[in-house]
């Protein structure tokens, strides 16, 4: 086991990966808190945490994992990563049909207009899945817990993700298939990307035009659902919400009558008031998430 995890290590660190040591059949850092930091070694000038610690440097992965059965995680940051993780439904009382995480992203491509990319993937204890992507040069994403759809996270700056080669008592991590990370997607990438905040507040005449903007663009994008052919109308309607939401993060639009306007260019497109309500919601939740912060914040 202790070889067999040492390999892998190496292995992830030949690809660029940063890695550092979990517990023996953990998920947690085996790396000591700032609590109980001595300030000696790596730590000499201040405490570093695991993202700082994380390394590629096969001799000190081979001091560590060489007499020791510590499981891998990847510091997705510092590696160049954006994982996305496709979680399995918890045991709860809720109903046992519910989708998992990998259903749930497979729907969310096709209402972008693509298929799931192909990349590395791993299998995870649970039976979820990670897929890894390389980062975009020059933009630092962070987490992003449960804001994309149900059971769907990504892990990039901040994060990590349990390496193959390591155990959980619920079971392995195991490639699916070759080590090649495909890049982010430019589509998931504007989706993870939250959209550019303005420094200053602006006037009350540029905050009148926003507004009035913001009617046209209701006004447009209501024009391109309503006229949807078929095979595009969700993906114009997920598209027509995503944008539309910002405007309700930002308060230049209700959201009821964002989600009016929107649930009847739907239907009159031809979708049924399920398929509606349910693209709305995901939709509007996202953009409003990622835009909570007013323009006219400092």
């Amino acid at each position: 086991m202790t070889n067999t995890l040492l390999n892998a290590a190496l292995t992830a660190a030949e690809r660029g990966w940063h890695v550092f040591p979990l517990l023996p059949d953990s998920k947690r850092p085996a790396l000591h808190g700032s609590e109980r930091c001595r300030r000696t070694g790596d730590c000499t000038h201040g405490h570093l945490k695991w993202e700082q610690r994380a390394t590629i440097d096969p001799y000190r992965i081979t001091q560590c994992w060489e007499t020791s059965a510590a499981n891998i995680a990847i510091a997705t940051g510092p590696s160049g990563l954006v994982v996305v993780d496709l979680d399995m439904p918890k045991n709860t009382k809720g109903s046992s049909d519910a989708p998992d995480g990998a259903t749930t992203f497979r729907a969310l491509c096709e209402r972008a207009g693509h298929t799931v990319p192909d990349t590395y993937r791993v299998r995870t204890a649970s039976g979820g899945e990670h897929l890894y992507f390389t980062a975009p040069p020059g933009i630092r994403l962070t987490n992003t817990p449960g804001t994309i759809a149900p059971l769907v996270d990504t892990r990039a700056w901040g994060g990590y993700v349990v390496a193959t080669g390591s155990h959980t008592p619920t079971g392995a991590y195991e490639a699916l298939c070759g080590s090649v990370a495909a890049p982010l997607p430019a589509w998931l990438q504007s989706i993870l990307q939250p959209a550019p905040r303005t420094s200053r507040a602006p006037s009350v005449a540029v905050a009148g035009q926003s507004r009035r903007y913001a009617d046209v663009a209701l006004d447009n994008e209501t024009r391109n659902v309503a006229t949807a052919q078929p095979g595009e109308r969700e993906r114009k309607l997920f598209v027509a919400a995503r944008a539309l939401g910002r405007f309700v993060a930002w308060g230049d639009l209700p959201r009821h009558v964002v989600e009016q306007a929107l649930q009847e260019a739907g239907e009159t497109a031809g979708l049924t008031v399920a398929e509606c309500r349910s693209t709305l919601r995901s939709a509007l939740n996202w953009s409003i998430t990622h835009n909570t912060r007013r323009r006219d914040a400092a």
